[in-house]
């Protein structure tokens, strides 16, 4: 039996090894799940990723809901299994080995220094997901605009981001945005 011609194990393999990288969450692997997914393997297109991410984002729930809905466009409800089993199997495995470490290490340094040291990486991984993001959905001009406005009053205001995401839905309704 292939095994990579079945596309719920090339989703396992896939998925498996990206989840122990994500530091940070799901979101900071999105580069590399759209560079899996779009550019690689050819599962679904720039769009569809963006919607994807945006139905992930919008969804109560925990974040790695993006790799259930790509493991669901790829093989159904058994590729949506398999890739979250796999995104959160692997992570969780590590994380408790990790936890028996720190618990063992006691009052050293050291569990504090690789706490500090992650902390850059984890925000360069989520500003390359932006990035990803706004090169895939911002199709136009205005898209462009308001994606910057966003991210300016984001980071500049304690404006609560639900009301830039509902301001940017309002625009996308009425047709400013294309």
């Amino acid at each position: 039996m292939n095994l990579d011609a079945n596309p719920v194990w090339k989703l396992v393999s896939t998925f498996g090894v990206i989840s122990l990288f994500a530091v940070g969450g799901a979101n900071s692997a999105i580069p590399e799940m759209h560079r899996v997914a779009v550019d690689v393997q050819h599962w679904m297109t720039d769009q569809q990723f963006a919607d994807v991410f945006a139905i992930a984002q919008l969804s109560p729930g925990p974040n790695v809901l993006i790799v259930t809905l790509i493991g669901y466009s790829v093989a159904g409800i058994a590729g949506a299994l398999a890739a979250t089993l796999a995104m959160c199997g692997p992570t969780a495995a590590l994380a408790y080995v990790v936890s028996r470490l720190l618990n063992r290490a006691g009052h050293s340094r050291w569990p504090a220094i690789i706490q500090a040291a992650l902390v850059p990486l984890s925000i360069g991984l989520m500003g390359a997901s932006a990035l990803i993001l706004a090169l895939t959905s911002d199709r136009t001009w205005s898209a462009v605009l308001v994606t910057g406005l966003a991210a300016a009053l984001a980071f500049a205001t304690r404006l609560n981001p639900l009301w830039i995401l509902l301001a940017g839905g309002c625009l996308g309704f009425a047709g400013v945005i294309g």
